[in-house]
């Protein structure tokens, strides 16, 4: 596959940003949360599992605990048990404690809205942070790259990288700030209602025209 100049890769990458913005106008992050607290814990659970899994542990949880200080102050045990349904939950469960003491010895009980601080806090990494900064505080700090953001980018030939920091890199310099949070979303929503890892429906894709592997698909 030729290689695009960097103009023509962002007009492309313009002409897909319009097309998921019409595609899914309502698009948005599918972990339900209703505050930043809400909002980095059940990030902090995501890690390798599905939203729809952590959605379905969140509620009791945030029922539970509603305050740094409410994790802090839970035994090992506890919160555990409160999330054993998801993967690593004894990793997980040792992050949130040590993050919320964290959040109350050095922000006041507040989620902090810089990426460096957020990254100090255990089991925060850039994603998590990007995820934070961008849903919470509408701070376009960067491109959150999961799984689905990293397959449809590679489809799309917008990158050819392959780790998530070096996938990022590639993303903001061609997509606009004011647009990073919510690309993420568009290509989130569209890998998981158009674009699969294994069947993609090509036929239907609202963006195929602008796919060098949809455009392959079409003529094979």
């Amino acid at each position: 596959m030729p290689r695009e100049s960097l103009a023509t890769k962002c007009a492309r990458t313009g002409a897909i940003i319009d097309a998921l913005k019409r595609a899914y106008p309502d698009a948005h992050c599918e972990l339900v949360h209703r505050n930043p607290l809400e909002l980095l814990i059940a990030t902090i659970l995501s890690a390798q599992c599905t939203d729809k899994m952590v959605n379905q542990v969140t509620p009791g949880l945030f029922q539970q605990y509603r305050s740094p200080a409410d994790y802090a102050a839970a035994s090992q045990e506890q919160l555990e048990q409160a999330i054993q349904r998801l993967g690593f939950f004894r990793n997980k469960a040792k992050s949130i404690r040590a993050c919320c003491a964290r959040l109350i010895e050095q922000h006041e009980g507040e989620v902090p809205r810089t990426m460096d601080d957020l990254q100090a806090l255990d089991g925060v990494g850039r994603k998590t942070a990007n995820v934070v900064l961008g849903n919470a505080f509408g701070i376009n700090e960067g491109v959150v790259v999961d799984t689905h953001v990293a397959r449809l980018s590679t489809r799309l030939d917008l990158t050819r990288e392959k780790t998530p920091e070096k996938i990022e890199r590639d993303l903001m310099k061609l997509v606009p700030r004011e647009d990073w949070t919510l690309f993420s979303h568009w290509l989130i929503w569209h890998g998981r209602r158009r674009c699969s890892a294994r069947k993609p429906d090509c036929a239907g894709c609202e963006i195929k025209g602008l796919c060098p592997t949809g455009r392959q698909g079409a003529k094979a």
